[in-house]
């Protein structure tokens, strides 16, 4: 089970995100209750679009990049407005910090009421991301520092921009973050290099983080021209954004529950080992990591770890222990190919039954996935078979990789259970 982020040696990274982000909120909070709410009309406007992001989205399942993109786009846009009709805004950056934590906090209370789960650190992330848009903006705007270093004409939108890309940015280095501490608190093996996980951040604004800080951008635009009604116009086609991200990801889910209970049909059947399927898939992942695979390909990665064995329910007989490596190579052949046959059915799309037809071949003619797949399934087959333990199971898959195991997935494999203790896979 997944220890909570606030568990594990990486817990001091979590610590100081809720810390800074409750700090700011405080801060926010108290200047705004000692000086007054300024243009009230437009803090209820953006105060009710935040929370009604938060209320309409689903609960939130764990790992979630963005489960509230139009309570995101409508907390940036706040923090991005310098007009309203045509007059200058006077709220500043502390009240967008205040207006957002507020709307948050009120959100939170009917979700808590319906048994949804409040995340902590998510909440933190986007107190920190908007502070991070409003003091980078706001000032700026205000002082007039923003039209003298770029104008009063095309070159102005600029400047929006730019802070967006920069908030962009922040938001990322600080989800890869928490992430990375989430994983280390997964267990041994776990932990996936920091870079990894920052690339696989800033690969994913490309999807619905730029739909967030466009919409973001345009409202704030459109208030600045007719005024605080524009909100309620230009987020309705991120709402249906919203709705048909919320039907994509039900989609997947159900996919990937299927290919969990295809996995476990091996092993019902006596075919693998117990946790056979699960232990490669989680381990894989890990490796997956380390050698730079991210997003879509380290998902096509995990998905193949787990279905790898479905060929084995061809055999009249289980091989004993479920190590087919010990098969004749054309047997192991025609044991991958059924078992990418059958994926093919399941929906899990031709990339990931690619990775499982052809995990039986040299890894000199494999993708990288089949690579990984192949030699983390040896390492746990090893393992099974008590060869001596953890460190003598991969000086045997070094002495294969002459042309079984490719040399670089070995060592990537090799640091990844370092950084886990050396853990047998076989274990548990």
């Amino acid at each position: 089970m997944r220890a909570p982020y606030g568990i594990g040696p990486l817990a001091p990274v979590v610590l100081a995100v809720r810390g800074a982000a409750l700090l700011l909120a405080l801060v926010a909070l108290a200047r705004t209750a000692v000086q007054g709410l300024a243009e009230p009309g437009l803090a209820l406007v953006f105060g009710l679009l935040v929370a009604a992001g938060e209320l309409t989205r689903r609960g939130a399942a764990a790992g979630e990049r963005e489960p509230a993109p139009l309570a995101a786009a409508g907390a940036l846009a706040y923090a991005l407005l310098g007009d309203s009709a045509g007059r200058p805004t006077t709220h500043g950056a502390l009240q967008v910090i205040a207006v957002v934590v507020v709307a948050q906090a009120l959100a939170a209370v009917p979700r808590g009421a319906c048994g949804r789960r409040t995340d902590a650190d998510r909440a933190a992330r986007r107190t920190l991301t908007v502070g991070f848009a409003a003091v980078c903006f706001q000032p700026l705007y205000a002082s007039g520092q923003a039209e003298r270093w770029f104008g009063d004409g095309p070159w102005f939108p600029l400047f929006p921009l730019t802070v967006l890309a920069l908030t962009a940015l922040c938001d990322a280095v600080l989800a890869a973050l928490l992430a990375r501490s989430a994983a280390r608190a997964g267990g041994p093996g776990a932990l996936p290099p920091y870079a990894s996980l920052l690339v696989d951040e800033v690969r994913a604004l490309a999807g619905t983080g730029v739909a967030i800080g466009a919409t973001g951008a345009v409202t704030a635009l459109g208030v600045a021209v007719a005024g605080p009604w524009a909100p309620a116009v230009l987020c309705g086609p991120l709402l249906l954004t919203q709705v048909s991200a919320r039907r994509y990801t039900a989609v997947r889910t159900t996919c990937g529950q299927t290919m969990a209970s295809l996995a476990r049909a091996t092993e019902i059947a006596g075919y693998t080992p117990p946790g056979h399927a699960r232990r490669v898939a989680a381990l894989a992942t890990a490796v997956g990591r380390e050698l730079g695979l991210t997003g879509p390909r380290l998902t096509v990665l995990e998905h193949a770890a787990l279905m790898h064995d479905i060929g084995q329910l061809s055999l009249l007989d289980p091989v004993a222990g479920g190590a087919t490596a010990r098969l004749p190579a054309a047997e192991q052949r025609r044991i991958a190919l059924l078992g990418g046959a059958v994926v093919r059915r399941t929906g899990a799309g031709p990339e990931v039954a690619a990775v499982v037809e052809r995990q039986a071949d040299s890894y000199r003619e494999q993708p990288l996935a089949a690579r990984i797949v192949r030699t983390v399934n040896a390492y746990d087959d090893l393992c099974g078979e008590s060869v001596g333990g953890p460190l003598r199971a991969l000086e045997q898959l070094r002495l294969g990789t002459g042309h079984d195991h490719q040399p670089q997935v070995v060592e990537a494999l090799g640091r990844v259970l370092a950084r886990g203790g050396l853990t047998p896979a076989g274990a548990g």
